[in-house]
């Protein structure tokens, strides 16, 4: 065994104390690259005037540079998806919402939900026609299972479809859906005498709308709108052939959340570089702010939360690469790191003093953007729920 001098090794990058690209492979750290040089282009110049605006102009234009990107589905397979891993999924999710959470949410929801939902349950038909165009974003798809008064509990959900002949008709409401305003296709899930059924509901058709819900102060970068159905007649093959009751479902959901364990790590990372930043440049009492203790304890309890998080995201993308990966420590991740980065969020916020509510910085566009966050794809209730119950075997859902 040799035992190297650590007075002769090279000096921690500060951007990257624990070295943790060193658990990457060449591979993912290009990919990880790729994405970012072309964010850099794309979006960052521009996301703090759109979070302000409230709205991305020319979504389309954008969605089809995000497909040529091979980020929209980018860890299926086939159907001019890019078959990429789960790490490689996770750290292109880092560097979306590294950027912004609204524009994480909108390949979150086009990949790990809408596309997820056809490529695992659909039709051979369904799969041609949709999936192509979706993973080169000349189709934008959502995702329809939250109601105005059910969310945590999709069982109760009161959307329904109904057999008339060969037909179905679907009657309900779907409330907080992202994508929804500009979608070409909708999957959404209803209640049938079969159990719960997902259907496949192209925009346009009679009887569906989907209206933009306004006045949010959070995901403001992101098109959410509702899902009305009033009567819409569909035909037999827009059912998902492939699955019955809330397993559909929740396997999407169960894509989303692995998705945003690694996302919300690119919103802390961004708040705590700005921080970082920030802390050297600043000049009160005739030295930087980072020289105080108080700053260098905030930078310190910022940079351990973070590395946890990462090193927990590695690993549960390395599960799932190798198929191990369980629902219960999806919620374990997804639980853990959006509400750090949460914190760091707001632990940035106060290092930058008032120029932390500016949007001339990040920092308070991504700690509003985790609120949300925070609350979809699972509340921190839920999920603590979850690992209640994996620690105890007993229920507390109901």
């Amino acid at each position: 065994m040799t035992h190297a001098d650590p007075m002769r090794l090279p000096a921690p990058d500060p951007a990257d104390p624990a070295a943790l690209d060193d658990l990457l492979s060449e591979d993912e750290k290009e990919i990880r690259a790729a994405v970012r040089r072309r964010l850099d282009v794309l979006v960052e110049p521009y996301i703090a005037e759109w979070f302000e605006q409230g709205s991305i102009p020319g979504i389309r234009d954008l969605a089809k540079e995000l497909g040529s990107l091979g980020v929209l589905g980018m860890h299926l397979t086939g159907y001019g998806c890019a078959g990429m891993s789960a790490t490689e999924y996770g750290l292109a999710c880092l560097e979306l919402e590294a950027t912004d959470s609204g524009l994480r949410s909108l390949v979150s929801v086009q990949g790990s939900l809408a596309m997820y939902a056809i490529w695992r349950w659909g039709s051979g038909e369904q799969k041609q026609e949709w999936l192509p165009r979706m993973a080169a974003g000349e189709a934008i798809g959502c995702f329809g299972l939250t109601e105005p008064d059910v969310g945590s509990d999709p069982g109760s959900m009161q959307t329904v479809a109904r057999r008339d002949g060969d037909d179905w008709i679907i009657d309900g409401r779907k409330m907080w859906i992202s994508n929804a305003p500009f979608a070409d296709v909708a999957v959404v899930w209803a209640n049938t005498d079969e159990g719960v059924r997902g259907f496949v509901v192209p925009a346009g058709i009679p009887g569906f709308s989907a209206p933009e819900i306004h006045h949010k102060l959070s995901l403001r970068a992101s098109a959410t709108g509702e899902l009305v159905l009033d009567g819409v007649r569909l035909p037999a093959s827009a059912v998902l052939p492939e699955v019955r009751g809330l397993k559909g479902p929740l396997a999407c959901l169960n894509e989303a959340r692995y998705g945003i364990v690694w996302g919300s790590l690119g919103a802390a990372r961004s708040c705590l570089e700005t921080a970082r930043r920030y802390a050297r440049e600043r000049i009160q009492f005739g030295k930087p702010i980072g020289a105080f203790q108080l700053t260098q304890q905030k930078l310190a309890d910022m940079t351990l939360e973070y590395v946890k998080g990462y090193l927990l995201a590695v690993h549960l993308g390395r599960r799932k690469d190798a198929g191990l990966l369980r629902p219960e420590q999806v919620s374990i991740g997804k639980l853990n790191n959006v509400r750090e980065a949460l914190e760091i969020a707001r632990t940035a916020r106060t290092i930058l003093g008032a120029n932390g509510i500016s949007l001339e910085y990040p920092v308070i566009r991504h700690a509003n953007n985790l609120e949300s966050v925070l609350t979809y794809e699972g509340t921190v209730e839920m999920h603590t729920l979850v690992l209640g119950q994996l620690l105890t075997g007993e229920s507390a859902f109901r």
